[in-house]
């Protein structure tokens, strides 16, 4: 046995730098978080620990296959690679012939977070001019809230949360997404008595750690935030001589946050004010408190507008002047990493259309807004994602993908819901079969991932398909003539990385944090005034889009609670939200016999009280529903939330439900402003007593 090194490659801001117990050239044991990495710190999710259940599967995919039954049936037959190759190649080329290359639909995401096996299925988009995708599904409305105030999707170093006084984590169940900053923020409590506060819809594993849990109903996250600034303004602890020198507007905020007291908050939240004020005087009387903002702020219709209030009250507290200060959601802008030559940046037209990935539904069912007028997409290629489970409104998804005329290739590790909808499936390889590069979002991290075992079987990695499909279809681009690891060094020689691959190859991971004074805005926030934004024009924030989209019109001036979310009502009186899982990630890790095993049947969480009234008991199945669909559900009694919310955690295999439907079928796909995203925490749904299945 020897101990090789890697990087996570998953979808969740820690990407852990990796020991691999790698027992001989196809064959992994344990994984252990990388201990001298100082943001890893030793400590990986259980999930990852386990990886090996997932590498050496007896239900990987190992050959391509076609589809010999109909849609969804399931039914294959082998193939060679050059065969399935061949037919994709042919399918896309009469696809073009027929209504313009902007038919074809290259679709992806965060299946890998690797930036040469992830996007370079953008470099065969462009060469080709294959209509665009606009990923709105995970980080739209939190990423543009913080850069609305700040103008930069970068903070405070994560490690500092160690050095912090008072860490508020907010929108994240770390412990469940992205352990290592429960790392980080137990030991500023053990070395420095460090309070920990957790805001969230329901008590789990996060809020189980916290010193002061918050427990507020779903969409309200601006009420609490705008009655802790309140709150500092009326007691005399905003930092007013830091305001007037690094915000925008602190005498117009201070007089609209007049009305918006504890009591205020607490009839919207359904916290007490007694704890809104307690939280409030914490922040105001500890310097070095750090907001630890996460991806829980994407999942509302006003999430933009509530992940921008909460980063605000740092600045109105003056927390970013203090080391293990200030507010962090993502360090993205940190990496100046020259992509050109993996995704073809050079060959972009951007006269090509682009699609929304959310709106997969609309769109496959025809929805001419969705298309922007352009021609229907009758052929598509699948990679690193699986959206007949992860997608909203997953009626249509399924509807869509039903088309006859629809070719689809999917590029998979496992035969998904999305796989048994294909028309050819070719066989996928894991991050620990190839080589590539990751970027950490929640740290400051480059890491190497390198190929550390043989892929089994015919599995090929996502670069190969790349190339050989180029070939077929004729299009030229000198990062078609690069293998990965080539790929990866031209990166880093052309973004200020003179040692190139060999020096990340050597080192295994590369700090890119900022000076201090840049990291907490002491030279100013990223606008050009240098001030925090509390007044943004929300269509010129520099996040991510593709234009305006949802009701942007209608957005407030200031910090403020926008009542834009899809509220309860009569005939759907529970707010529903689809929280990640602990032994899953999105719909991976759902094959793997001990996420099953311990994630149980697909299941509703209820207040005991709500179920009560409605006559239900522990371990009945229900039917939650609304105007997109029918889900059913067993029935779990939980009286860690607020009364009329319900929860449902992961994302499971459509064929894991009862009726093979979804839970992301109750959630819709319509944009949210200002530029789009999808609101899965924020539904209003009914629940009943479930029929019996004919």
């Amino acid at each position: 046995m020897r101990i090789g090194h890697s990087a996570c490659p998953h979808d969740c801001p820690s990407t852990c730098a990796l020991d691999v117990e790698v027992l001989d050239e196809r064959t992994i044991g344990r994984i252990r978080g990388a201990s001298d990495n100082a943001y890893t710190a030793g400590v990986i999710c259980a999930k990852v620990a386990r990886y090996a259940e997932r590498v050496h599967h007896p239900d990987r995919l190992m050959q391509p296959m076609r589809r010999t039954g109909p849609k969804g049936s399931g039914q294959f037959a082998p193939i060679s690679w050059d065969e399935a190759l061949d037919r994709i190649a042919e399918a896309f080329i009469a696809a073009e012939t027929r209504h313009g290359a902007e038919t074809v639909w290259p679709y992806f995401y965060a299946g890998t977070m690797g930036l040469v096996q992830r996007d370079g299925i953008e470099r065969l988009r462009h060469a080709k001019r294959y209509s665009g995708e606009f990923g709105t599904i995970c980080t739209n409305l939190a990423w543009t809230g913080y850069i609305a105030g700040t103008g930069r999707l970068a903070g405070p170093d994560p490690r500092e949360i160690a050095k912090s006084d008072f860490v508020v984590i907010w929108g994240t169940n770390v412990v469940v997404t992205q352990v290592n900053v429960m790392t980080h923020a137990a030991r500023a409590r053990k070395e420095r008595g460090a309070k920990i506060a957790v805001v969230d819809i329901y008590r789990n594993a996060t809020m189980d750690q916290a010193d002061l849990p918050l427990i507020i109903r779903p969409g309200t996250d601006a009420a609490l935030a705008c009655a802790v600034m309140h709150v500092l303004f009326r007691d005399g602890l905003a930092d007013r001589a830091y305001l007037a020198r690094y915000s925008d507007a602190p005498e117009e905020l201070e007089a609209h946050l007049q009305s918006r007291t504890p009591e205020w908050a607490a009839a919207i939240t359904g916290l007490t004010v007694a704890e809104i004020e307690e939280f409030a005087r914490l922040i105001g009387t500890t310097k070095r408190t750090f907001f630890r903002l996460g991806y829980g702020f994407s999942r509302s219709r006003n999430g933009a507008v509530a992940m921008h209030a909460a980063a605000s009250i740092a600045t109105v507290a003056g927390s970013w002047q203090y080391e293990g200060g200030g507010a962090f959601h993502n360090n993205g802008a940190i990496y100046k990493l020259n992509k050109k030559m993996i995704e073809g940046l050079d060959v972009r037209d951007r006269s090509v259309r682009m699609l929304d990935q959310s709106r997969i539904g609309p769109i496959l069912t025809g929805d001419a807004d969705a298309l922007k007028g352009g021609p229907p997409v009758t052929a598509m290629l699948i990679q690193n994602t699986n959206p007949v489970t992860v997608c909203p409104e997953q009626a249509l998804v399924r509807q869509g993908f039903a088309r006859e005329d629809l070719f689809v290739a999917v590029h998979e590790q496992f035969m998904t819901d999305t796989a048994r909808m294909a028309d050819i499936v070719l066989p996928a390889t894991q991050f620990l079969e190839h080589d590539d590069i990751y970027k950490g979002g929640g740290h400051q991290y480059i890491l190497f991932g390198p190929k550390l075992i043989e892929a089994p079987g015919e599995t090929r990695e996502n670069h190969f398909v790349h190339v050989e499909l180029a070939k077929r279809l004729g299009v030229t681009h000198p990062g078609f003539d690069m293998t990965a690891r080539e790929h990866i060094d031209w990166m880093l020689r052309h973004s200020g990385f003179p040692g190139g691959l060999p020096e990340l190859e050597e080192k295994r991971f590369l700090d890119c944090q900022p000076d201090f004074e840049t990291a907490h805005y002491l030279r100013g926030f990223g606008h050009p005034d240098g001030k925090f934004r509390f007044k943004p024009t929300w269509t010129k924030v520099m996040a991510p889009n593709d234009g305006p989209m949802g009701p942007w019109r209608d957005m407030p001036k200031l910090p403020d609670q926008w009542d834009v979310i899809e509220a309860a009502d009569e005939a759907h009186p529970f707010r529903l939200a689809t929280p990640p899982a602990r032994n899953l990630l999105n719909s991976t890790f759902t094959e793997t016999p001990t996420a099953g095993a311990r994630e149980g049947v697909p299941s509703l969480l209820m207040h005991p009280e709500d179920a009560a009234r409605l006559g239900l008991a522990e371990g009945a199945t229900v039917e939650v529903g609304n105007g997109r669909g029918v889900v059913r559900l067993t029935l779990k009694l939980f009286d860690g939330l607020r009364r009329g919310v319900v929860i449902h955690e992961g994302i499971r295999s459509n064929t894991s439900f009862a009726d093979g439907q979804g839970i992301n079928t109750l959630v819709g796909s319509d944009p949210a402003a200002p530029y789009g995203g999808v609101a899965f925490h924020d539904n209003k749904v009914w629940v009943r007593d479930a029929e019996p299945l004919q």
